[in-house]
């Protein structure tokens, strides 16, 4: 078992020290990591254990209409099963609201947070996981991150 956990925590360095995946590469149309006026960038830390900030920017051509953007953040683990939605930094609506379909009125540079727990507030095992940006409803960004224990 101790042998076996050794391997694990080697072959997840590994993952780690290669080259992180861009939106576009894991599952977003994006040109630099942004598509339809939103941008997904890596989490910092990463990895991280066992909190992380998730920074992403809404673009001006997301509020041409006068409405405000709608905006999700879902964190996934491998098996694509959902894991928890990350809180709000510095929202309107107070800190720490779940970035899930949430208001935004103006465009900019926004962050959200990720205490590394599920929906039912238990710590994540090490492992990669995906975090995806939505917004509109339009197709979404998917960028990978690294738990790390």
């Amino acid at each position: 078992m101790r042998r076996m956990n050794g391997v694990l925590s080697v072959l997840l360095l590994l993952f780690c020290l290669a080259k992180p995946a861009s939106a576009q590469e894991v599952g977003g149309r994006a040109q630099n990591g942004q598509a339809n006026g939103f941008q997904l960038e890596q989490n910092y830390p990463n990895p991280f254990n066992p909190e992380t900030t998730i920074p992403f920017a809404l673009g001006e051509e997301l509020f041409v209409d006068g409405r405000p953007a709608v905006v999700s953040i879902r964190i996934f683990n491998i098996l694509t099963q959902l894991v928890a939605y990350p809180a709000a930094l510095r929202h309107p609506s107070g800190e720490g609201v779940d970035v899930d379909q949430l208001e935004y009125m103006q465009p900019g540079r926004y962050e959200a947070y990720w205490d590394g727990t599920d929906q039912m507030g238990r710590q994540v095992a090490s492992g990669i996981y995906l975090m995806q940006l939505s917004v509109n409803g339009l197709k979404p960004l998917t960028r990978k991150m690294y738990v790390m224990k």
